[in-house]
């Protein structure tokens, strides 16, 4: 099936980030004394946002005393070093350029911090993405899984749910389209595996970019 509208995770989807945000994680784990973590472990504790990943990386989490100082030199040094080795995955630009040109509607919606979302689609994708949404809670829309992010992409589009799909990477994407009511394409780049994909609900699959502008597997 073709789609006229496509809402896009961000890390782990367009980007491959992890690079950065192990060395974030990691700096703000010495500069505070902490164990610092290889990078599959920094995989697995992406997923649903910044504050969540920091919970998981620091010990005792938001129960350390050191949480919130420890937090905010991770939130410092990400938002200086964001762009240091993350690239988009091979064949994403290309991919984004040709539904563009077919007339699709592009957006992404990420748990990432929107500040940083924003700088990374305006560096990265500045001609094909046109509404780009990160966390911003405080202003009473809710992180995914829930749906408001999509819904608030959709708006700003213009569009409605029919023709729409999202595409993402993980176990947070596949509950963020059931919440949105919209179909999900599941890649296999990112940073989860087909087999945890399945476990976690996932039915419809790509191994490389250009398949988005096919049929699916």
């Amino acid at each position: 099936m073709t789609y006229s509208t496509y809402i896009f995770d961000l890390d782990g989807t367009l980007l491959d980030t992890l690079g950065d945000l192990t060395a974030s994680v990691n700096y703000a784990m010495r500069t505070h004394g902490m164990p610092e973590h290889p990078i599959d472990d920094v995989r697995r504790f992406v997923g649903n946002g910044v504050r969540k990943l920091m919970e998981r990386a620091i010990p005792q989490g938001t129960g350390n005393p050191l949480f919130e100082e420890t937090f905010a030199t991770f939130r410092q040094y990400y938002m200086a070093h964001s762009l240091d080795t993350t690239k988009p995955y091979e064949g994403i630009p290309e991919m984004l350029a040709e539904l563009q040109k077919r007339g699709c509607r592009l957006a992404v919606v990420s748990n990432k911090m929107m500040a940083a979302t924003q700088e990374l689609i305006r560096h990265f994708f500045p001609g094909t993405i046109e509404v780009a949404i990160g966390e911003h809670e405080a202003e009473g829309i809710r992180k995914k899984p829930a749906p408001d992010t999509v819904l608030a992409a959709l708006r700003q589009l213009g569009v409605g749910k029919e023709g729409a799909v999202y595409v993402g990477d993980s176990d947070v994407d596949i509950m963020t389209a059931r919440n949105s009511g919209l179909p999900c394409i599941s890649v296999l780049w990112g940073f989860r595996d087909r087999d945890f994909l399945i476990q976690h609900g996932a039915e419809t699959f790509v191994s490389v970019p250009s398949e988005l502008l096919g049929d699916h597997s």
